[in-house]
């Protein structure tokens, strides 16, 4: 094909949830009010882990880095759907795409990496509570985060370098609210066969070995606390369960997605809904709700506004 005489695509057409206007309508509603909370909730945890200093720990730090990567991973999908439901066309410029896809993996697997880190400070705690101060300081954690952020630049730059000059010349729907890469690279007019498989299978591969290298930390924290008594496994084991819940919600839906493709544009869509708006809304429940030493922040936080 002589790439001279294509005709680039300049914009996709995205395809958010179908209904009636009324229903377009509650969608906005709904999702403004999640958008909202979900920005507020994690904000207010990263204020109140910055602002005490009884949170100024490895596990803190950590969970604050998560709270951010929350909003900004939200924040690029959900105001542009908000807006959607209000237009009859849902269009994205290409290099807007372009752009949406690659901040989408930097932050899905900036989180990742981070929920790994997360991990292997609770393996630390639990499984060498007297080197934890030594181990975990911050420099490591600081090397933690920093690499985190790497790892989710490298794994989309990965992805970017070989879609962005692909002749996009036909279709230009994209079945999601949002470009959502393994229904991006089925549009060139061209054979990306192969392609479509090598990326899928990359982010497949970079999904499924940080969700074993979770599972393989669990299970050596569960088989050190089954040594120790309840009473002193406690507080470590309510943390635990709420590191287990996050990871849960994260990962089923990211594996579904790239490890096990499917043809269910709708099912795509919920599924895209869940890692992108319902995981961010979540964990800032999940972590203060059965975190007493954040709620006791937080309302002493409080009370200092309101004396002030």
């Amino acid at each position: 094909m002589d790439q001279g005489n294509i005709s680039r695509v300049t914009e996709f057409v995205l395809k958010s949830f179908p209904g009636p206007p009324e229903l377009q309508l509650f969608f906005f509603a709904c999702f403004t009010l999640l958008y909202f909370s979900i920005v507020l909730g994690n904000f207010l945890i990263v204020f109140t882990v910055i602002s005490e200093p009884a949170l100024h720990t490895p596990m803190y730090f950590l969970l604050s880095n998560l709270s951010f990567l929350d909003v900004c991973l939200c924040t690029l999908v959900t105001p542009k759907m908000i807006a959607d439901f209000l237009t009859e066309h849902d269009t994205i410029s290409f290099e807007g795409c372009m752009v949406q896809i690659f901040f989408m993996h930097v932050f899905a697997g900036g989180e990742m990496m981070l929920l790994v880190a997360m991990a292997y400070d609770r393996y630390v705690a639990i499984c060498r509570p007297l080197h934890y101060a030594i181990i975990m300081n911050l420099h490591k954690c600081t090397g933690l985060v920093v690499g985190s952020w790497l790892i989710g630049v490298l794994h989309s730059l990965s992805q970017l370098v070989f879609i962005v000059n692909l002749p996009f010349c036909g279709p230009n729907t994209v079945e999601n609210f949002f470009c959502d890469l393994p229904l991006v690279i089925k549009l060139p007019c061209i054979d990306t066969y192969t392609l479509e498989k090598l990326m899928i299978s990359d982010s497949g591969i970079m999904t499924m070995s940080s969700f074993v290298l979770l599972l393989i930390s669990y299970m050596v924290i569960l088989v050190t606390m089954r040594r120790h008594s309840s009473a002193s496994m406690a507080k470590a084991r309510a943390t635990l369960t709420a590191h287990v819940t996050v990871v849960t919600l994260f990962f089923g839906p990211c594996l579904l997605i790239y490890s096990l493709p499917f043809n269910s544009f709708l099912l795509n869509k919920i599924l895209s809904v869940f890692y992108t708006v319902f995981t961010p809304i979540l964990n800032p429940l999940i972590y203060t709700l059965r975190n007493k030493e954040v709620i006791l922040a937080m309302q002493k936080l409080r009370k200092l506004h309101i004396h002030s």
